[in-house]
């Protein structure tokens, strides 16, 4: 595997204080840190085993989630599902979530469109998924797209040299770099990335922490 060298501190330096999941939660469903909350249906908070040992960060939720209060549960959530079965990873064993956690969308008519968080928006929202990470203690975190990776990562690290490689923040779980699913139903010609996209999945289901050398007296 290659591991990509250590990077600086993750964007969120700051987070929620908080115990467990479930007050994570509670908090979060009150939450004003940016103006997307205004337009949104609800929070969509992540969801998983809080003993996962893998967690994946998307970008935010998208009308479907927005309405169900899930995250990745419309097209690009079950794509993911069927690529994480390719890949040898069970999704009820990983803990999702987004690194922005309220829909961003522009009316059209009667349809919601997509509309990507801005820069300001995932700094003001890695509070929560920071927190998340302090609660879980993964041995892994999977950024899918380029949100992800900026709220996990910071604006230094890009995705696309980096795509397929572990990255090792300050005093944060190993990072995975990937793209979002999303990005696969956007595009024609998919199947090469497709493939690429399970083997950057299975190297998370393969994926062991490194020993620590013991200290010398």
């Amino acid at each position: 595997m290659n591991i990509a060298a250590n990077v600086g501190p993750a964007l969120a330096l700051e987070v929620a204080d908080a115990d467990s999941i479930a007050e994570l939660r509670h908090q979060a469903d009150r939450c004003t840190r940016c103006d997307l909350y205004r337009n949104a249906t609800q929070i969509v908070f992540g969801e998983g085993p809080v003993k996962s040992e893998i967690v994946l960060v998307g970008e935010q939720p998208g009308d479907e989630e927005d309405l169900a209060g899930r995250p990745f549960v419309g097209p690009a959530g079950r794509l993911l599902d069927r690529c994480l079965e390719e890949a040898g990873l069970d999704r009820r064993r990983c803990y999702i979530t987004n690194a922005v956690k309220h829909f961003k969308f522009t009316p059209r008519g009667k349809r919601r469109l997509h509309a990507k968080p801005n820069a300001g928006e995932i700094r003001r929202c890695a509070w929560w998924p920071g927190a998340e990470l302090n609660v879980l203690q993964p041995k892994l975190v999977v950024a899918l797209g380029a949100s992800a990776r900026y709220a996990l990562l910071g604006p230094r690290v890009k995705l696309t040299p980096e795509r397929g490689h572990i990255l090792y923040p300050a005093n944060r779980p190993p990072v995975l770099v990937t793209i979002h699913p999303s990005y696969l139903l956007r595009i024609r010609d998919k199947e090469d990335q497709r493939r690429d996209f399970v083997s950057d999945l299975h190297k998370a289901a393969e994926f062991r922490p490194p020993v620590k050398a013991d200290s010398q007296p």
